[in-house]
């Protein structure tokens, strides 16, 4: 762009009256005083001042503003601020971007510095459950979700005009994220150990590893800077865990057989069974799918806590438990209810079921949970055991017996703790020791045996599968 061969003194006359000449996009009126600044003027009557000037070889332009905001003298002062620069060697183009974007970070940051102010443990604990979530298993991950649930609902099980409690760590979930000091863990454990200590002893654990995991995030680690939840105070109100000694002996073997063999849910007998001989964890049982038993190779594919999932052998008596189930979904130990003519209570049965949409008519199968699989077989257990003298066993329970029976064959500590899932102890066993399916085998299968035998339960391996009968 040329300029023209006269300037003149901008006055706010010369500005008012002018204009851009018909046929030119735009027209320029220099200023004398400074020669930098000019008034540009567009067909569409629109006047800017503006800024001209060279800077290593280029012509840089830029806007002030419009004369209705910028006085004469206002805008000759930019002109000459901009000048300066410009002779200093700075593009205020340039200088203008990184004023303007670091305007932004500072607002942003700003905003940014409320929104974790206002943030609260509710927010945060549900970030961690997101991100953990690839790292847990399924039980870990819907119980770590729940934990901060606030009750109110009518309970699944147990008295039906009840409403289910508020979860352990509720209380926390509404306040200030920075505001949840080792006081207030303190004061909550305090009031939390008055009415349930043991599951208020695990949810402080929980809230452990949830500031460990605070502190290692950038969003908030200037707001958690210490662990709140390791303070001894916390720890002694809440006290230690008891251990527990439940446990099958070798003598009540025969006694337990025979209460669980006639529970009337053969699904919950076999699990039960098949828990104590294979020493499992009862969410590793439940969760076996058809797809994860090989009777050929007799094999059991099992989710494992540990390793994510492990190889156990499936011993001959195992096996005729779980060939004499049905085989209704994708599940071994379904958990399903089919109504029969022979049911005195069908027609009442039928009516319910239908009402929410299970089923139609006597004979038809109905799905007693939502998963379709065994969810939680331990009052049937807890009936049995109490029929047979056996009262405080658990279900895992069963997996401490496994363990503590083995003791009676001399069986390697090893074997059967590869056989349970338990992570390898020591460097030889982490390191060196690889046995194989058939090795397992052999130790399980002997192990078996001898529980069976010491059960006065008669099993033939090649008789009719889930036929047995208790010897007394």
């Amino acid at each position: 762009m040329s300029k023209p061969a006269t300037r003149v003194r901008l006055t706010a006359g010369r500005v008012d009256g002018f204009t851009c000449p018909p046929g030119k996009p735009q027209a320029f009126l220099w200023d004398t005083d400074t020669p930098s600044l000019a008034l540009r003027a567009t067909p569409t009557g629109r006047k800017t001042y503006i800024f001209e000037a060279r800077i290593r070889g280029a012509t840089i332009r830029t806007t002030i503003g419009a004369p209705s905001d910028w006085p004469i003298e206002t805008a000759r002062t930019e002109a000459q601020r901009l000048k300066m620069l410009v002779d200093a060697g700075i593009d205020p183009r340039e200088l203008e971007r990184q004023q303007v974007a670091a305007k932004a970070t500072a607002t942003a940051a700003a905003l940014e510095a409320d929104r974790q102010d206002a943030l609260t443990f509710g927010e945060a604990w549900r970030a961690y459950v997101a991100a953990r979530k690839p790292y847990w298993g399924e039980w870990q991950y819907r119980d770590q979700l729940t934990l901060g649930e606030a009750g109110g609902l009518k309970p699944k099980r147990g008295k039906p005009n009840t409403l289910t409690r508020a979860r352990p760590i509720h209380p926390l979930m509404d306040l200030r994220l920075a505001d949840v000091t080792a006081e207030v863990i303190e004061d909550w454990a305090a009031t939390e150990a008055k009415t349930r200590k043991s599951v208020s002893r695990r949810a402080l654990s929980c809230l452990k590893t949830f500031f460990s995991w605070c502190m290692e995030q950038k969003e908030y680690r200037h707001i958690i800077t210490a662990n709140s939840a390791k303070t001894r105070k916390s720890k002694e109100v809440l006290g230690r865990p008891a251990v527990r000694k439940d446990v099958l002996q070798r003598e009540q073997l025969p006694t337990w057989f025979a209460h669980v063999c006639q529970i009337q849910n053969p699904v919950i007998s076999a699990y039960l069974q098949c828990l104590l001989l294979t020493g499992a964890r009862r969410e590793e049982m439940a969760a076996l799918k058809w797809e994860d038993v090989n009777f050929q190779w007799r094999g059991i594919d099992m989710k494992d806590k540990i390793e994510g999932r492990r190889a156990v052998p499936l011993t001959p008596y195992v096996q005729s438990l779980i060939e004499a189930l049905p085989r209704r979904n994708e599940w071994v130990f379904s958990s399903v209810l089919v109504l029969g003519q022979d049911d005195r209570n069908s027609d009442r049965r039928v009516r319910y079921h239908a009402k929410k949409g299970q089923v139609a008519s006597i004979g038809a199968v109905a799905t007693r949970s939502a998963s379709g699989r065994l969810m939680d077989p331990s009052n049937a257990h807890r009936k049995a055991c109490t029929a047979a003298g056996l009262n405080g066993l658990t279900l895992h329970g069963l997996r401490r017996s496994f363990a503590s029976l083995c003791e009676w064959l001399d069986i390697p500590g090893g074997i059967s703790a590869q056989i349970q899932g338990h992570a390898p102890q020591g460097v030889r066993e982490q390191n060196y020791i690889r046995r194989p399916l058939d090795l397992l085998r052999v130790h399980q299968e002997k192990i078996e045996a001898w529980i069976l035998e010491q059960a006065g339960v008669l099993f033939v391996g090649d008789s009719e599968p889930g036929k047995l009968r208790v010897v007394a």
